[in-house]
């Protein structure tokens, strides 16, 4: 218990990084007795708001923001960032995920703000999916998260708020993708510029080719 409680000192004293650390350790080692496995971690509303905030500004500011002379910095983003960033970041969720977990249904329920908060995460995991072109590592990080809680449910454990609240925005943004496939289905331009198997177009590609070619 005096080790549970230095980590979660730790981790509120070092900003939403150490806080997404620290919530992890709690829940895959503070488990130690059938009192504390009743009790959940509340729902971090200052992280999760500030988490998709700061990922909206970076990565949907940065395209804008771009200009010939970071053509370099582009290339290393568009090609070299898929397995130095994508991969240990969707790493990094399935890892805080597996920790988001309660014995308590009643506890099993997202608070109103992580309600609000769902439509824009979903929102920006679309973007990224569809931006970065990694449909693939999305949907494997996907069912995965899906079958550890078919598996969790069999030990009666449920997702806390959290953990809700990251499922739900994997869940809209599978949607989401879905849709957007659907409405370019038969685009032939696109369709063209996306010949591989999986196709899902890039929203930047959509806008250079549908609306910016019309001004």
């Amino acid at each position: 218990m005096e080790a549970t409680r230095r980590r979660q000192h730790l981790g509120a004293a070092g900003g939403p990084g150490a806080q997404l650390g620290a919530s992890f350790l709690q829940a895959r080692h503070g488990s130690v007795s059938a009192d504390e496995a009743a009790h959940t971690a509340p729902f971090h509303l200052d992280l999760w708001f500030y988490f998709t905030l700061q990922n909206w500004v970076l990565d949907f500011g940065r395209p804008i923001a771009m200009i010939d002379s970071f053509e370099l910095l582009y290339y290393y983003d568009e090609y070299l960032g898929h397995c130095m960033w994508y991969i240990p970041f969707f790493l990094i969720l399935f890892m805080y995920f597996s920790g988001c977990f309660t014995a308590s249904k009643a506890e099993s329920l997202m608070p109103g703000p992580a309600l609000l908060l769902v439509a824009p995460s979903g929102l920006y995991y679309w973007y990224l999916v569809t931006e970065g072109q990694i449909f693939i590592l999305f949907i494997f990080t996907f069912f995965a998260m899906l079958a550890l809680v078919l598996h969790q449910k069999r030990k009666r454990l449920f997702l806390d708020s959290n953990g809700l609240f990251l499922f739900s925005s994997f869940a809209l943004t599978l949607l989401l993708v879905a849709l957007w496939v659907a409405w370019l289905w038969n685009d032939p331009v696109l369709r063209k510029k996306y010949p591989g198997v999986i196709y899902v177009p890039e929203p930047w590609a959509f806008y250079t080719l549908h609306v910016s070619s019309r001004h």
